[in-house]
């Protein structure tokens, strides 16, 4: 008897397909519609968050915990709900993580308080746990090797948009219905995904899926997660010095070290360190997490530059971002297709080499750039983060055996949260650097008073994101001569930022070398039906 025979006897569900159940292409639009949720509500809420502050009476504090509790729980419990998908099957934690994703939406929406809010994004964040790791999983089971490049390619393609589109929905719901809208999108979309779910997923159980849980090695690695993840998104407000930051930061050493000392020691450990042997899933685990680094962490300052510095509202900075999305929509499934011809490795090097040079492009531009230049530049930055989302995503999923897939699928996407977590915070702080260091200065110039110790601290945190420090009541000139100090001073920390991010992307395609094709021979016997 054959390998491939071996394989094809112990997965009869891979075999001919008849009616809609496990049709491939169909597999793809229904994981699709629900991993849109979940990239979609990374950003649209950013947009609501004012409104919310002031309908909920909330502080501060309490809207930030809005955001980073959603950010948290997905990445804490990633990997953890990549190991159930494995366990029990991707189509059963889909369907569970899709209901519960639209019912806490639901229920967010219909919150009268902000603690009522946090407490359902946590059980979204959670939900999106389980839907994202399944998807990939499902995809990763259904589609050969030489078709699986264009389905990560669209489903790339999907997350892209909605990551990059979210602040449009948004304003536009904002605007023009109310805060709530955000969340009561989710649940029509939800119902959708799971009916079409219900119809059409197929259950694919690998021959050697884990029968049991590793407890200790889910309660460490959690640990470990929400210690590295808590201090990233705290570390521009304590300080990178602060001792509670540098807490955070060795309880995340001391427990990924413990559980890496677990997990070579358990029988069914949660995440099999033997994994990394592999050095194309290495190389695409680590390439994964310094794309996101670069692409969420420039992002984040893309943003407060169109709004703040050029004054636009949320819609119109998002449709300034239209060259970004259009491009990844464009480039995911064209990227997918030549990765299928041509393999991972040099599309993924041309992609971060083209993700380097938007960056340092972006690091010139200045407070009157005009659209055109903006677009160039964001547009060759969505066309070479397209290769990367698709080629990175199939090289970490593809060089994993089919009964780890899941928690492939959970460790690509836990890479992404990292990264992006890593790269706002990273970026953050050298903006902030750049402020404290040149603010002052530019203030004594132009023979403006110094204020206190306080007021001087409160103008740099403001210029760190973009706002000018102009206080009521004063003159225009005053006004004009504090608003180009503070827009030029944030445009230099951005600029900064954007070229230790180009160093970062640059550093990704030298990981890229590293990178190749993942083979999937437990999806080869439905081939010729796809």
């Amino acid at each position: 008897m054959t390998s491939q025979t071996a394989v094809a006897e112990a997965q009869p569900e891979l075999g001919a397909r008849k009616g809609l159940r496990g049709h491939p292409w169909l597999t793809l639009v229904t994981v699709a519609i629900g991993v849109m949720m979940v990239a979609l509500d990374g950003t649209i809420v950013a947009v609501a968050n004012p409104v919310i502050r002031d309908d909920l009476h909330a502080s501060l504090a309490d809207v930030q915990w809005i955001t980073n509790s959603y950010l948290l729980a997905l990445a804490v419990a990633l990997i953890t709900a990549g190991k159930l998908g494995d366990r029990f099957g991707h189509r059963l934690t889909f369907l569970i993580g899709t209901t519960g994703f639209a019912v806490a939406s639901g229920a967010i929406a219909l919150s009268g308080s902000v603690s009522a809010v946090v407490v359902f994004r946590v059980l979204q964040g959670l939900c999106g746990a389980l839907l994202m790791p399944a998807a990939l999983g499902l995809l990763r089971a259904t589609f050969p090797a030489g078709k699986l490049n264009m389905a990560v390619g669209i489903w790339g393609m999907v997350i892209g948009a909605s990551t990059a589109g979210g602040p449009i929905l948004g304003g536009v719901l904002v605007e023009h219905v109310n805060w709530q809208s955000v969340f009561f999108i989710n649940v029509p979309v939800g119902v959708v995904a799971l009916v079409l779910g219900l119809v059409i997923l197929r259950d694919h159980r690998a021959a050697h899926a884990p029968r049991s849980f590793d407890l200790p090695g889910i309660g460490l690695l959690s640990a470990g997660m929400f210690c590295l993840v808590w201090a990233l998104i705290k570390a521009r407000d304590w300080g990178w010095g602060d001792a509670k930051t540098l807490l955070f930061l060795a309880g995340a050493v001391l427990a990924l070290l413990l559980f890496a000392f677990w997990e070579v020691r358990a029988r069914e450990p949660l995440l099999p360190l033997r994994l990394f042997r592999s050095v194309p899933l290495t190389a695409g685990t680590v390439l994964m997490l310094l794309m996101a680094f670069a692409f969420i962490g420039g992002l984040f300052f893309v943003t407060f530059y169109l709004q703040n510095v050029h004054g636009m509202s949320p819609v119109d900075s998002g449709l300034h971002l239209l060259p970004l999305t259009g491009m990844m929509i464009v480039g995911s499934p064209a990227a997918g297709a030549l990765i299928t011809r041509v393999g991972p490795r040099i599309p993924l090097v041309v992609g971060m080499l083209l993700t380097t040079a938007a960056c340092f492009g972006m690091a010139r531009l200045e407070p009157g750039s005009g659209t055109g230049v903006m677009s160039v530049w964001f547009a060759l930055f969505g066309l070479g983060l397209a290769p990367v989302m698709v080629g990175a995503t199939e090289v970490i999923v593809g060089n994993a055996p089919l009964e780890h897939a899941g928690v492939a699928g959970g460790l690509q996407q836990a890479a992404m949260q990292v990264g992006g977590s890593l790269g706002t915070a990273v970026l953050g702080a050298v903006m902030a650097a750049r402020v404290d260091d040149t603010l002052p200065g530019k203030w004594a110039e132009a023979g403006l008073p110094a204020g206190t110790p306080q007021q001087a601290a409160g103008a740099a945190d403001a210029v760190a994101v973009g706002v000018a420090p102009v206080p009521p009541g004063a003159p225009p000139e005053l006004a004009g001569k504090i608003t180009d100090i503070a827009h030029d001073t944030f445009v230099s920390g951005m600029s900064l930022s954007f070229t230790v991010a180009g160093v970062v992307a640059a550093c990704a395609a030298l990981v890229a070398l590293f990178t190749k094709r993942g083979s999937n021979p437990e999806a080869a016997a439905g081939a010729a039906h796809i």
